[in-house]
């Protein structure tokens, strides 16, 4: 599916970003919040949510995803989308979809070796097997269909695009899906711009898509996106810099953004608001 209008979406805070990296990075409810604020006001109609500790954790506790969605809303109408992915019980992980129901709950669509290599040091800056098999990805999928919130289908790779067929004949899925393709990480696709066509022919053509790329891959992959008719996805989690070569550090999720809709504008596309995503996105009011 393709439009004129362009879904800004921003990631504010990931599970492994921090200050020492980025001395902006958001940890508490109201920092989040203010956060999500700034990123509203840049232009974006959705926000992607991990939440953390007040010393910047990752954490799934209900309650302060709650609070995370209460300060966010005294601030800005932005459609709040939460995370699921991580280690840990599945019951833990989707607790907070349960209770806070998020107008969008992200989900990981399989299993991967996840790395990240250094050249210079010639290791692994880290190096493990993110586990995804389809009975967490089922139960995942059962409670978002019980609290109706939308789900985020985040793939890696191909073959995590192709796995929506066995979850919609079980009626886990409905059309239409929205899919977020993640190009750049170590054990998934590479962030090509072939690569992101190739995705987004995977998908049902009824679909929404948006393209994270992560870290440097970040411009590159929304300049594709933009000219292939999908959606966008910038932020802290993924990226700290304005440029591709990491020498201009953003002060702010809404820097990401702002960039983001400038370029957006540049390629005759216009940011959607809050309601014409919701639109596109077929969510239920209120979100």
């Amino acid at each position: 599916m393709t439009s004129d209008k362009v879904i800004v979406t921003c990631a504010l805070t990931g599970v492994l970003a921090n200050r020492e990296q980025c001395p902006w990075v958001p940890y508490t409810p109201v920092e989040i919040a203010e956060e999500a604020r700034r990123a509203y006001e840049a232009g974006a109609a959705v926000v992607h949510i991990h939440a953390r500790t007040d010393e910047g954790g990752p954490t799934f506790e209900p309650a302060t995803y709650a609070a995370i969605a209460s300060e966010t809303r005294k601030r800005c109408p932005v459609i709040l989308n939460f995370s699921t992915g991580g280690a840990g019980p599945m019951e833990g992980r989707v607790a907070h979809i349960a209770q806070v129901k998020p107008a969008i709950g992200a989900l990981n669509m399989g299993s991967m070796n996840y790395a990240k290599y250094s050249s210079k040091r010639k290791d692994f800056v880290f190096d493990f097997v993110f586990e995804n098999p389809f009975r967490d990805i089922s139960f995942l999928l059962r409670t978002m269909k019980e609290a109706n919130v939308k789900p985020e289908l985040e793939c890696f790779d191909v073959g995590h695009t192709n796995s929506i067929w066995p979850l919609l004949d079980k009626g886990l899925l409905e059309r239409p899906l929205q899919f977020s393709f993640i190009m750049g990480v170590l054990g998934g696709i590479r962030a090509t711009a072939e690569n992101l066509a190739l995705q987004a022919r995977e998908a049902p053509p009824d679909s929404t898509w948006e393209v994270i790329g992560i870290s440097h891959e970040q411009w590159r992959m929304v300049g594709a996106a933009l000219a292939l008719g999908g959606n966008v996805r910038v932020g802290l989690e993924d990226n700290f810099y304005l440029d591709s070569e990491g020498k201009e550090m953003a002060e702010s999720n809404g820097d990401l953004v702002a960039k983001a809709v400038r370029m957006s504008r540049d390629m005759g596309r216009e940011p959607a608001t809050v309601e014409e995503a919701a639109r596109m996105l077929t969510l239920g009011a209120p979100w």
